[in-house]
This record gives structure tokens, C-alpha cells and sequence, in this order.
């Protein structure tokens, strides 16, 4: 099936924690929708036209770029407006569209967390699936209990692409992936945990859920912003140890 079930959560904010940099903001966000799965199998077979073996899993293996792009394909699949525009593998986010995205990182977090303060919104035995049950690949999606967002495996199971960079300054162009996946221990499974990838980096734990919702801003929206982006980009001085210096 294609049709992609959405939760829509209120306005609100969130907290989120720069460990390298030792920094904390916190980021108000309006109403958006968010998906209640990851894109499974299934999903994105149908709208890409490709062969599926485990349709209710997730969809792993998924590099930034293809789920970007994947999110423009079903925005066309459903009659929506695309959100991303490409120049080669450059890519914007036209913020006023309202078709299918990537969440941005303020907006994974505050959906993961559906009002918890903790690490984790249940005993992480009964929210995810993780290294401590032994499983060697990801699972059906919906097998563990949901969070009070009625969101299922955002803890667990895969990592999830989000829209924002990981750490500019030190990382380019990586892309932030959020919530553990199935071989990750405990530490890893956490509503804070940040980990990131180059935008054509694949792997077997890393899928993607799919968000929705238009702001009248021009590159900002959601705690995200095209001009701290650049900030975040600019390093002062030697560079730390065991940095090395950026190709641009």
C-alpha cells in the first residue's frame, strides 16, 4: 500500500543538545505531520517500482539522496506539490510546499519524545528493538508499543534520515540520522542520540519516515535555518586535533 498514515501533532517545542559543541537550544516549532511508521519496503516499491521481499519491514539501504528523492516521488504519486529541488546532487528545501519531506531534527526529536523527558518513552525492551533482542536484520514496523504520538519505531529498529547537516565544520555535507537501530546497544537508543552519514552513504539500519507541513519562511522552518548553517560551517582558528581540513 502507498497511502502513507500521518499523525498530526500540535505546536511545541524541544531541546536539543550539541554534544561537540557543548550547546543547547531550544526550538519552537509549529503544527506538522509526521508519519506513524518508518517507509517500509512495501511503500517505497510501489511508488519507485522496484522488487520488495520483506514488504512491512523498513526500507533500509537508503542513502539521503534517494530519500529526498523518494519523498518528491510519492509527493507526485499523491498529487502533491515536491518540497525538494536539485541542482545535481545539491538539493533545497522549498519550505512553503506541502508535500511529502524529511523531518527536521528539532521536529524527529519532539515527535520521538511525545512529552517525555527521559531517554526513552517506555522501557526500551517494550518501545525497541534493539541489540538486546538478538535479531539480525530489521523488523515488521508496529511490533513494539507506539509513543503517546501513536508513532511506532521511531526507537529502535532503523536509524532515520533527517533533513538537517550533522556538524559542517567538521563533517561537509552529512546528513543527521536519528533513534538506533536493531544491533545498536542501549546507549545508542536514545531521544538525544545524533549520528550522520555523506548524503550517498547507505546501510543496512538506516530507512526513513516521512514528514509534511508548509511555513512561510524561505529557507528556515522548523528549527532548521540555510544562514546557521553557514555559521555552523565556519571554524576559527587551528582546527582541533584529529580534524582534518575540508575539501570545498
Amino acid at each position: 500500500m502507498s497511502d502513507f498514515e500521518m499523525a498530526r501533532l500540535p505546536a511545541g517545542s524541544v531541546t536539543l543538545h550539541d554534544a561537540r559543541r557543548k550547546v543547547q537550544r531550544t526550538v519552537s516549532l509549529e503544527p506538522f505531520a509526521i508519519g506513524v511508521y518508518p517507509v517500509t519496503e512495501e511503500q517505497m516499491a510501489e511508488v519507485l517500482g522496484i522488487a520488495v521481499r520483506h514488504p512491512s519491514r523498513p526500507a533500509v539501504d537508503v542513502s539521503w539522496l534517494r530519500a529526498v528523492h523518494f519523498c518528491n516521488a510519492a509527493s507526485e504519486w499523491e498529487g502533491l506539490d515536491r518540497v525538494y529541488l536539485f541542482d545535481g546532487e545539491d538539493v533545497s528545501w522549498d519550505a512553503t510546499a506541502d508535500g511529502y519531506r524529511l523531518p527536521t531534527e528539532a521536529e524527529w526529536e519532539f515527535a520521538c519524545r511525545a512529552g517525555s523527558t527521559g531517554p526513552h518513552y517506555a522501557p526500551l525492551a517494550d518501545a525497541a528493538w534493539t541489540s538486546a533482542d538478538g535479531v539480525a536484520s530489521p523488523q515488521n514496523v508496529g511490533g513494539k508499543i507506539p509513543n503517546l504520538n501513536g508513532l511506532f519505531d521511531t526507537l529502535g529498529n532503523v536509524w532515520e534520515w533527517c533533513w538537517d547537516l550533522l556538524d559542517p565544520a567538521r563533517y561537509d555535507d552529512y546528513r543527521v540520522f536519528r533513534g538506533g537501530g536493531f544491533a545498536d546497544d542501549a546507549w545508542s537508543v536514545r531521544a538525544s542520540v545524533r549520528r550522520g552519514g555523506a548524503p550517498r552513504t547507505h546501510q543496512d539500519d538506516v530507512g526513513m519516515r516521512l514528514a509534511r507541513g508548509a511555513f512561510d519562511t524561505v529557507d528556515e522552518a522548523q528549527g532548521w535555518s540555510a544562514q546557521i548553517d553557514r555559521e555552523r560551517a565556519v571554524v576559527d582558528g587551528p582546527l582541533p586535533p584529529g580534524w582534518t581540513p575540508l575539501r570545498r
